[in-house]
C-alpha cells in the first residue's frame, strides 16, 4: 500500500534461462541480491577489491574472517545500539 492507502504496483524485468516458475525465479533472484548485498558491504566496509594479499593462505583466510566480521558486525547492529559499519580511513 502506498502512503495515500493508494495500492501500487511495482514491475521489474530480468533476463533469464529459467523457466517460468514465479517461485524458483523469486528465490533466483532473492539469493543474487543477498549475494551482493553481501559483496557490497565486503567491499564498503573492509575495501575487500582494493585487497592486494599475494599469499595463497592468506587470501581464502581473510576472506574467512571478513564475512565473519561481518556477521558479527549485523548481529551487533540488532541489538538495541545503532552501530554503524563505517570503515576507518587510515
Amino acid at each position: 500500500m502506498g502512503k495515500n492507502g493508494n495500492s501500487t504496483v511495482e514491475c521489474r524485468y530480468f533476463i533469464s534461462n529459467l523457466k517460468g516458475d514465479i517461485e524458483l525465479i523469486s528465490r533466483a533472484v532473492r539469493g543474487h541480491w543477498s549475494i551482493e548485498s553481501m559483496h557490497w558491504h565486503l567491499n564498503v566496509t573492509f575495501r575487500e577489491d582494493a585487497n592486494t594479499t599475494i599469499d595463497k593462505m592468506a587470501v581464502p583466510n581473510l576472506n574467512i574472517i571478513r564475512k565473519w566480521s561481518l556477521s558479527m558486525l549485523k548481529i551487533a547492529g540488532a541489538s538495541k545500539h545503532k552501530l554503524s559499519m563505517r570503515k576507518n580511513v587510515t
